[in-house]
């Protein structure tokens, strides 16, 4: 018979406890402090007047000549997404190198402020400011995702460097290995998957975040939906809007495929 005493329960810490109260009294006075009147959302007259609106939407056009306006919208959309997330990519691998540490405490201090001032101000708000310098159009939103994006990926690459167990890097140095040498064969072998998948992650919410930025003017689908919403032209809206729902869900799939495919998951 087995006689072993059962594990103790977990003790939560006090701090930990004092937390997460914090937390709820947080989450209850932020529906007390707002006027929010869920009745009236579900009033005879608001459920007339969305129905009345949705039905704006059908049918949605399909003339051919609009379908190949939304097909280059869409590519351009993809391609904003793409340029940005390579470009971020290359941008947050170089600043994470200093960022986690290999070059001292005052290098890793400077990037990890530079790198939450870039991830802190949202891709809206970066095409807004971009807008004034590169002109309407997809440049200022790929400028957006590049810079947003850099700041997300150079953190989650300093913080994966930074965990890293040195014993690879520190034979190879100890054998004679300049510390490039030693990153390029030892340390980023073993996260590359890692970083690679943070990377795939990213591009799914650019997708999004590009189909968005064109609202502010920066090229895409999301222009052709805000032109087409203010004029009222809603079977118009609604194809890009398909055209959108249907390219994130392809882009979703891809990415969770190649995700599984380099962790191996």
């Amino acid at each position: 018979m087995d006689t072993r005493r059962p594990a103790p329960p977990p003790v939560i810490a006090p701090a930990t406890l004092l937390l997460l109260l914090g937390l709820l009294a947080l989450v209850v006075a932020s529906f007390y402090s707002l006027n929010i009147k869920w009745g009236e959302l579900f009033t005879a007259s608001a459920v007339r007047s969305s129905m009345e609106f949705l039905q704006g939407f059908a049918p949605p056009e399909m003339a051919t000549p609009f379908l190949m306006r939304v097909a280059e919208g869409t590519l351009e959309t993809l391609s904003m997404s793409a340029l940005g997330t390579i470009i971020a990519f290359v941008i947050g691998l170089a600043l994470a190198l200093p960022g986690s540490g290999r070059f001292g405490n005052v290098a890793r201090a400077s990037v990890r402020l530079i790198l939450n001032v870039l991830r802190s101000i949202p891709e809206l708000v970066w095409a807004v400011i971009l807008l004034i310098a590169a002109g309407l159009g997809p440049f200022a939103g790929t400028l957006a995702l590049a810079i947003h994006t850099s700041g997300v990926l150079g953190r989650l690459f300093a913080d994966a460097l930074e965990n890293l167990p040195p014993a690879c890097e520190d034979t190879l140095r100890i054998n004679g290995a300049s510390a490039l040498n030693a990153f390029c064969y030892a340390a980023l072998p073993q996260i590359l998957p890692q970083l690679m998948s943070y990377t795939l992650y990213r591009w799914e919410n650019n997708i999004r975040a590009a189909a968005i930025l064109g609202i502010v003017g920066a090229g895409g689908l999301g222009q052709m939906l805000k032109y087409h919403l203010s004029l009222f032209q809603m079977q118009q809206a609604a194809t890009v809007i398909i055209a959108m729902l249907l390219m994130i869900t392809v882009v979703d799939g891809v990415s969770f495929w190649l995700r599984r495919r380099l962790t191996g998951k």
